[in-house]
């Protein structure tokens, strides 16, 4: 396995696919596989160690999920809440007028009645674009939700599968109840318990932050701010690499966090392990199992159902995403992926520092083939 997988990162590397990547991989526990190779900063020749910071775009999802899963294992929350009694000002109105019952549930599954992209089939006003994460912009919570709120749902919650902003009105909701900024209350319940300490949504140390490149040819070019990049379909994605430095951005519980490597596998071990000391068994397993039934997700994602954390693998000969069936994975868009595999008993991280190729180009794929055989 190990020469499988050092064969396939120095393939993406030889071709220039990948500056920098850290990759580990344990199986019951114990490590089998860890490397950290490439660049952090290509320019100034600046390795990436296993110290290294890097922006976690969606991988902050499952962590700010997890947040909301401890407040409801302890009774500060509960998947029924409706999400406009912590956050009065959030009251988006169905295409029809109507004022649905959007709960945490709802958030949580991505069927809230959200999509990303919603300036474009939203078309707000001039001047009151939704922040959808990953972009710079000084709005608060309320600020930015109001201007959500006032976009007719794109379909009634709980009637369709669309990955969202959801997890980021979830943050909002956390922070609300909680009375705190979402990064003290991630901290408290997640990854100060586990010993996260370089993940969050403020950055420990800006001398260990990796540089953001972005897919080009001949080789992945530096970001600059903003950037745009198509994702696997060919649509503009923006960036702001900028934004980790920006107080007044509020914190986005869908993109917002940065971390590092060892961080996160502490993690993702402690949810494949059945949650201690951040989570109750019943509702880890929960949070590993199709919570969305038959609710229909794009052709795109078949075989594919989704938890409270993430995406989890019903029928892996129709997935795209070629791992064991009960698995559960997603990745962040600045170049990460993951996965939890309970039946094999396997965790791993794959983090760069390329967006998009290290999260929805081939790389991912051709690691975790590595891993299987």
């Amino acid at each position: 396995m190990k020469e499988r997988i050092d064969a396939a990162i120095d393939k993406a590397m030889g071709e220039k696919r990948i500056t920098g990547t850290a990759i580990i991989v344990k199986k019951d526990g114990e490590t089998v596989f860890e490397r950290f190779d490439g660049f952090a900063d290509r320019e100034s020749g600046k390795p990436v160690e296993p110290d290294t910071i890097f922006r976690l775009a969606s991988v902050t999802k499952p962590l700010v999920a997890a947040t909301a899963l401890a407040m409801i294992d302890k009774g500060k929350l509960s998947l029924d809440t409706l999400v406009r009694e912590p956050l009065p000002y959030f009251t988006p109105k169905e295409r029809d007028g109507t004022l649905p019952d959007i709960t945490v549930r709802h958030l949580l599954t991505h069927t809230a009645g959200f999509s990303y992209g919603i300036n474009a089939y939203g078309k707000p006003a001039s001047g009151q674009e939704v922040d959808e994460g990953l972009v710079n912009s000084d709005l608060s919570f309320e600020e930015n939700f109001r201007r959500m709120a006032a976009i007719p749902l794109l379909y009634k919650p709980g009637k369709l599968w669309r990955y969202s902003t959801a997890i980021d009105v979830l943050g909002a909701v956390i922070a609300a109840v909680e009375g705190t900024s979402l990064d003290e209350a991630l901290r408290k319940y997640v990854t100060g318990p586990l010993g996260m300490s370089d993940t969050g949504f403020v950055l420990s140390d800006k001398d260990r932050l990796a540089t953001p490149y972005a897919d080009a040819k001949p080789e992945p070019v530096v970001m600059q701010d903003p950037h745009t990049v198509p994702d696997r379909e060919g649509n503009p994605l923006t960036f702001s690499p900028n934004r980790i430095f920006n107080p007044k951005a509020y914190q986005s519980g869908g993109a917002g966090a940065v971390g590092t490597a060892p961080d996160i596998i502490a993690f993702l071990e402690a949810i494949r392990q059945g949650g201690a000391p951040i989570l109750s068994k019943d509702i880890t397993a929960q949070a590993m199992a199709n919570q969305i039934g038959t609710t229909p997700r794009p052709d795109t994602e078949a075989g594919i159902r989704f938890g409270f954390i993430g995406a989890v693998i019903e029928d892996e000969a129709v997935s795209r995403v070629k791992l064991p069936k009960g698995t559960v994975n997603w990745g962040g868009v600045y170049g990460h992926s993951w996965f939890i595999d309970p039946v094999n008993g396997i965790s791993t991280i794959i983090m760069t520092n390329n967006a998009v190729e290290g999260c929805m180009g081939a790389y991912p794929g051709e690691i975790m083939k590595a891993i299987y055989g």
